[in-house]
């Protein structure tokens, strides 16, 4: 499975972050990661119910002549207490969720209960896809509580990617691969 966090988004503090749509660079991101040689024989897309994320399957989907499935449970950790938040203050926010895993920072989801989501969703996702390569297209947050799940480790913010649009890789059984940045566009 390639999990793979939307890229660039056009920020807009006045619409609600599920609905910000990629930006220009995001779409030539997942344009270019489509064209890669180890995204050809997919057999499923799926996405949040997001819009950036449900864009970026779209992208993929397209490509292969595939339809996008949409699980709201791929979704961000539910950060709608808080809505936009400038960036030093998000990051800010985003240490302390991970952090303190069991409590909500600022009435954001707590980051053990957003871990057991994704995991849920992520077994899912695998129940109900056909055998062979599946991708889908979430969010960096969820990702990170992903990861250290699939490592057996803690929640921490090591986990999480290094900037907006990356893949790993999930393999049952395994270790998830490291973060990869999406191509450049």
């Amino acid at each position: 499975m390639h999990f793979i966090t939307h890229p660039e988004v056009m920020i807009d503090p006045a619409v609600p972050v599920p609905r910000w749509p990629l930006a220009p660079t995001g779409i030539a991101r997942m344009r270019a990661l489509a064209a890669l040689p180890e995204m050809a024989g997919l057999r499923a897309v799926w996405a949040s119910t997001e819009c950036k994320a449900i864009e970026g399957a779209g992208i993929l989907a397209a490509r292969f002549g595939l339809p996008v499935r949409v699980l709201e449970a791929l979704g961000e950790n539910d950060r709608s207490a808080t809505g936009y938040l400038p960036e030093t203050e998000f990051q800010a926010v985003a240490d302390q969720f991970f952090a303190r895993p069991e409590e909500s920072v600022r009435g954001w989801e707590r980051a053990v209960d957003a871990q057991a989501r994704i995991v849920a969703a992520v077994a899912k996702v695998r129940e109900e896809s056909p055998d062979g390569p599946v991708a889908v297209v979430a969010h960096g947050g969820v990702g990170a509580l992903l990861r250290a799940h699939l490592a057996g480790a803690p929640i921490a913010r090591c986990w999480d990617q290094p900037g907006a649009g990356c893949r790993f890789i999930v393999q049952p059984g395994q270790p998830p691969g490291s973060w990869m940045p999406l191509p450049a566009a």
